[in-house]
Order: structure tokens, then sequence, then C-alpha cells
């Protein structure tokens, strides 16, 4: 017979001779062993065979009495304690498991967390990498005014692409690398955020 690690030793010496009178080793009127000979069979004190005697009387298992010492009075009795004691241990079991689980779950959701973390921290580099769509007018005074975008090496420099040019109202989309930038130019570029600011330092002569 199992028993859970939460069940005393006297109640496990109960459980034992509740088990043997359910298996008919014992019969009703059948008188067991003196309190001596049941501590020494199972090697524990007295006491303890005391306490185990007195729980089988509670639920009417056992009757003490004067003079013949512990008869067996009910199996049905014995039977329902070993029904009750099941249905406790299957409820600890049950206790543990969920218990189990719960400790897995917060492990589950501390993982879950830092992965999530992990996630949202890895799509925030990658977004802030996302290439923008800026424009910025070419001063008079630039130092662009009549240079090229290819002579300017405007891409490698800068990092962004120009993706149209606006003059005079007119646009012009994916210009010729090779046509004179003039004053009032809007450059419409694409590129990663530090882009705009590599341009603006470029116009300004600030390389």
């Amino acid at each position: 017979m199992r028993h859970s690690p939460e069940v005393s030793r006297y109640e496990q010496i109960a459980l034992d001779i509740a088990g043997g009178i359910v298996r008919r080793e014992y019969n009703e009127g059948d008188k067991l062993f003196g309190r001596s000979t049941l501590a020494g069979k199972y090697n524990v004190s007295p006491e303890t065979i005391r306490r185990s005697v007195a729980l089988m009387q509670s639920i009417g298992i056992v009757e003490p009495q004067p003079g013949r010492g512990i008869i067996i009075q009910s199996r049905q009795a014995a039977e329902t304690f070993l029904r009750e004691f099941e249905g406790r241990r299957i409820l600890e079991d049950l206790k543990e498991r969920v218990s189990n689980l719960l400790v897995e779950r917060r492990k589950l959701d501390q993982t879950l967390e830092e992965e999530l973390n992990q996630l949202l921290n890895y799509t925030f580099k990658k977004t802030s990498r996302l290439q923008q769509i800026e424009e910025i007018e070419v001063p008079e005074e630039s130092e662009l005014v009549g240079k090229s975008l290819e002579s300017l090496r405007f891409r490698s420099v800068t990092g962004a692409t120009v993706l149209a040019l606006e003059r005079g109202g007119e646009e012009f989309f994916s210009p010729d690398g090779g046509i004179p930038i003039e004053p009032r130019d809007l450059l419409v570029f694409v590129g990663p955020p530090e882009a705009k600011e590599r341009v603006r330092q470029l116009i300004e002569g600030r390389r």
C-alpha cells in the first residue's frame, strides 16, 4: 500500500491493520495482538500503538474491551477508512502536481517575459534602422551649388539615396548623378536616421 510522505507513523500502522481486515487477514470479533506485541511488530513505541488504536477506535474499526484486548469491530469501517485515505492521498497528489505546475508556470512566465523583451529590443533596433524619407533645401551659399551628386560621392558619404530633385516647381525623379546642383534645389532622399544629419553637414561644407 502506498503511503503519502505526510502520513504519520501511527496512521500508517492503522492503514496497514485496516488493509489486513479488508483482506480478511483479521475477521470481525477477532482479537488483535496486544499493544506491546504490536509495538514490537512495527518497531515503534507503545505510545505510537496507543495513538493508532485510538484512531481506529474513533472510526469504529476496533474496540478495546477490558479483559479481552483490542477486538475487530467492523470490516466496513476499515473499508471506509481506506477509501477516505485514498481520496486524501489523491487530493494531496493533485495539490502537489498543481503546486509544481504553478512553479513551472512562473518559470515559463519569466522565460516568456525575457524572450519577449529580447524580441522587443531586437525589433526596436531593427525599426530604428529603417530607412526614412527626408527632404532638404540647398541654400544659395552651399558648397554643393554647381557640383553634381556623382562628384560629391553623395551616397557613399551620407548613406542616403536621392529619390527626387525638385527645382522651380518641377520634380525630377531618380535624377542623373551628373546634373549640377542649383541654389534652392530640394533634395528628396531616403536613408537611415543619421543620413539626414550627414546630408546637412555635406550641404553646409562640414564633412
